[in-house]
């Protein structure tokens, strides 16, 4: 081999939920901080409203992300006890099914028959579940891993915002959350962008813009209910 491969497609499990987990994170507590601030709150009272949306957050994001990979990955081992029966029962239509596959994909009818007999001569099933039915093994759903993954990054992106309003006066608070958190966001989109590969600048603007957008529409609602009130 004269070069290596590096292929991404294996970090889309964890790496998705770590962005969704810290991106929520940040822009969460953040749009929290900055909407309490904005209704002239004290700085306790700040604190502890980002403490409490951390906590209900991650706890949140971890429930979340369990439930929803959970439906997957049973969705997934549904589809492999149906494709195992089909192949108890009819192996020969099952058979068809594969070459078919293989020449609508552009083997010539010879090729799809033997490439389809040897691959289910080693392994039917799997080659049934990655061909027909796009399920890969290694990329199989992995609730826990999900769950703790998205509730750590929660954690960590909402602790951006809750440092910034411990180490900032009162009266610059949210000018302080704002800026660490657009900071935080762009070097997350693109550090997210990096690990799979995609445009850095595009990843780090689309994921500061809407995070920015969020902490302004927050901040107006607080202004506006601190003036209600």
């Amino acid at each position: 081999m004269s070069h290596t491969e590096n292929h991404r497609s294996h970090r889309t499990g964890w790496l998705r939920a770590a962005v969704l987990g810290a991106n929520d994170g940040i822009v969460s507590i953040a749009s929290l901080i900055i909407g309490v601030a904005a209704a002239h709150t004290s700085q306790e009272s700040i604190l502890l409203a980002g403490v409490a949306g951390l906590v209900a957050g991650a706890m949140s994001m971890a429930a979340g992300e369990y439930v929803s990979v959970s439906s997957q990955a049973d969705t997934e081992q549904a589809d492999i006890i149906l494709e195992q029966r089909h192949l108890d029962d009819d192996l020969e239509f099952e058979f068809q099914e594969l070459k078919t596959i293989y020449i609508q994909r552009g083997l010539t009818s010879e090729l799809a028959q033997q490439v389809a007999e040897q691959l289910m001569s080693h392994d039917a099933l799997g080659t049934h579940l990655r061909d027909e039915l796009g399920i890969q093994a290694h990329l199989g759903a992995k609730p826990i891993q999900a769950a703790i993954t998205s509730a750590a990054m929660f954690t960590l992106g909402a602790s951006m915002p809750l440092v910034a309003t411990l180490i900032a006066p009162e009266p610059f608070i949210i000018i302080v959350v704002c800026g660490l958190s657009i900071f935080s966001l762009a070097c997350l989109g693109a550090l997210a962008a990096y690990l799979g590969g995609a445009n850095i600048a595009i990843g780090s603007f689309r994921v500061t813009f809407w995070g920015a957008l969020a902490m302004l529409v927050t901040a107006i609602t607080g202004k506006l209910f601190g003036i209600i009130i």
